[in-house]
């Protein structure tokens, strides 16, 4: 009998295969909750830096222990989100589009990663509206999936399709738990499969890939952090879909960041890892609950820098 996810859908059970990413991360040296701006953060609460650190550093080694590239920026003193490197930007095509923050606090920010991507010799927009980078902008499969309602606005939405050249759909958050859209989805894979499966000692996987035929994008999300006409767009988008419980959404299981096989994921997201690997996908639980403190976790520390 074929497995089925919740609402009857068949599973795809489709070959998955890794392919070799290069990732930008900050080191937590000055992060803290010294204010709020989510629902997730509250004035007061402590951080155990130590914790901090120990739970970054466990992140990078599982990248690169799954033959990742990581680079890191230098974190700047009184910029406590700035190790949430996800936000700063989107990289398509070896062009970065920037972020504009919603939040006065976190604008500085945007500077500090602009001159990074420009000594890094990347074309880089800066947005004129506002815009969180990859915590609304979610590339998968030719498109822009872009989230707003909460941070990222729909004028942005304009300003990187024109600056990219790629359809943009907007999808409409609507529980303020989930404020940034790579906290509701996360992209599993394009329906990509690399040329070759084979690693070097050292772990290293090929850069290369082909489409694989008969297999589009696959995503996991969480329904009702979407509204009605924005879940009816994912279903048709995407009906090989994993579904999250509000749970695994709340642990932030779909904070997380997929090679196209490796999950890289929070280990609390109980459901969500048993649904992955019952796919194919091997989960990689990582441990970033002090992040949680802000609201961010995996994806929101990890930039990827697509070539």
């Amino acid at each position: 009998m074929p497995t089925t996810q919740p609402g009857g859908a068949p599973l795809s059970t489709a070959r998955r295969t890794a392919r070799a990413r290069r990732y930008l991360l900050c080191r937590p040296t000055h992060f803290a909750v010294e204010y709020a701006i989510n629902p997730w953060m509250r004035e007061g609460t402590e951080v155990d830096p130590a914790l901090a650190l120990h739970q970054w550093e466990n992140l990078v080694r599982a990248y690169r222990e799954h033959g990742h590239t990581t680079e890191t920026i230098e974190p700047v003193p009184g910029l406590p989100d700035m190790v949430f490197a996800a936000n700063s930007a989107v990289v398509v095509g070896g062009r970065a589009f920037g972020s504009l923050f919603h939040a006065p606090q976190r604008r500085p920010e945007s500077r500090e990663y602009e001159i990074w991507f420009k000594a890094a010799g990347y074309d880089v927009y800066r947005p004129e509206s506002v815009c969180e980078g990859e915590g609304d902008l979610v590339p998968v499969g030719g498109l822009l999936l872009a989230g707003t309602g909460f941070r990222t606005s729909r004028a942005a939405h304009a300003e990187v399709q024109e600056f990219f050249g790629l359809p943009v759909i907007s999808l409409q958050l609507t529980d303020p738990h989930f404020y940034h859209l790579d906290t509701a989805l996360f992209v599993l894979d394009d329906g990509l499969e690399a040329e070759a499966d084979h690693r070097t000692d050292a772990g290293a996987l090929t850069r290369n890939s082909v489409a694989s035929p008969g297999r589009g994008p696959t995503v996991a999300y969480y329904p009702d952090a979407f509204s009605p006409g924005s879940r009816q767009v994912l279903r048709a988008l995407f009906p090989d879909a994993v579904l999250a419980t509000r749970e695994d959404a709340l642990a932030f299981g779909l904070n997380s960041v997929s090679d196209g096989r490796h999950v890289f994921i929070a280990p609390r997201a109980t459901h969500l890892i048993d649904q992955l690997a019952a796919r194919g996908y091997v989960p990689v639980p990582v441990d970033l609950s002090e992040f949680h403190k802000a609201g961010g976790g995996i994806k929101c520390c990890t930039q990827e820098l697509r070539p």
